[in-house]
């Protein structure tokens, strides 16, 4: 949502803007790879095998996965199927929907009791909702 909001304010066709976002996760993805990699590496006190390293790769997808719906939408954008002004707006209501998901499946996944899931999901999204309204209030 980061990317979406700040590509879209110096570069705001929805086409270019989803390879910019698209790029931004690739290079995060790759960051916590190598860094949750190299911590494995130094705890086990030695290098990593392949099979290894692509757990920690796969454990890490939730990063790019999570970048695919809003760039959907951006790429929908960029082939006219809905106005390009509308494209970054969806892409980012979609990374706030993502936001609710997520703190939704934590929830569970701690077994939270109803009101402490609905702080964790009032928590993620807000912390979206921040990162639109600085694109608000910077766009105009």
């Amino acid at each position: 949502m980061g990317a979406v909001a700040a590509g879209s304010l110096e570069e705001p066709h929805p086409g270019r803007l989803a390879a910019v976002a698209a790029a931004t996760v690739l290079v995060l993805w790759l960051a916590h790879v190598y860094a949750h990699g190299l911590g494995e590496a130094l705890r086990l006190g030695r290098r990593l095998d392949r099979a290894e390293l692509v757990s920690v790769a796969r454990r890490e997808l939730a990063i790019p996965l999570a970048a695919v719906v809003p760039c959907g939408a951006l790429v929908l954008g960029a082939l006219g199927v809905i106005r390009e002004t509308r494209a970054s707006w969806l892409a980012l209501g979609l990374g706030l929907v993502a936001l609710a998901v997520q703190g939704v499946r934590y929830a569970r996944l701690e077994r939270l009791r109803h009101t402490q899931t609905a702080a964790i999901v009032a928590a993620n999204v807000a912390l979206g909702l921040v990162i639109v309204v600085l694109k608000a209030v910077v766009a105009h």
